[in-house]
């Protein structure tokens, strides 16, 4: 009888447990780790950093709370499709992108050979770098014309 109550018992531990383990919802694509407060899916596989441009972590799926560097422990207790999906869309660097990046969209104009000028500092930047044309006060024009307007380059990198 003392058996029976045993093993009774760890059957029910056992399936809370599972229970308790947050599962992603039917509609979350496959290999969510969590849902973000803006309503878009995560599918790293540490708590660290995710949703980090969302609002934060709504709710979690993953293994584990948030550790500083992704065991073996972790990766055997993660669902299945979880490494595969961390594996394919690194988490940091959208981040770190989406943090340098200014908001504004580029100043209509531009083309090859033109340069952005920041009137109210004078510095000039090169297309394809991050506030060409994006200044709050700026113009195009050649480089040439910049620098003889008395504009210099961006930390000093001319682009020619």
């Amino acid at each position: 009888m003392r058996l029976v109550l045993a093993s009774i018992t760890l059957t029910a531990g056992l399936m809370c447990s599972i229970n308790g383990y947050a599962q992603a919802p039917a509609g979350a694509p496959a290999g969510s780790t969590g849902l973000c407060k803006d309503g878009s899916y995560y599918s790293g596989a540490t708590k660290q950093g995710a949703c980090a441009n969302h609002g934060g972590v709504k709710d979690w799926y993953g293994a584990a709370a948030a550790t500083p560097a992704p065991s073996a422990t972790t990766k055997t207790t993660a669902p299945a499709a979880a490494p595969a999906a961390a594996a394919t869309t690194p988490a940091a660097p959208p981040k770190k992108t989406a943090a340098t990046t200014p908001a504004a969209a580029p100043a209509p104009g531009g083309g090859p050979g033109q340069v952005w000028v920041n009137t109210s500092s004078k510095v000039y930047h090169c297309a394809g770098s991050k506030y060409y044309g994006k200044t709050k006060q700026g113009e195009y024009m050649t480089e040439a014309a910049a620098k003889s307007a008395g504009a210099h380059a961006d930390h000093g990198k001319s682009c020619s």
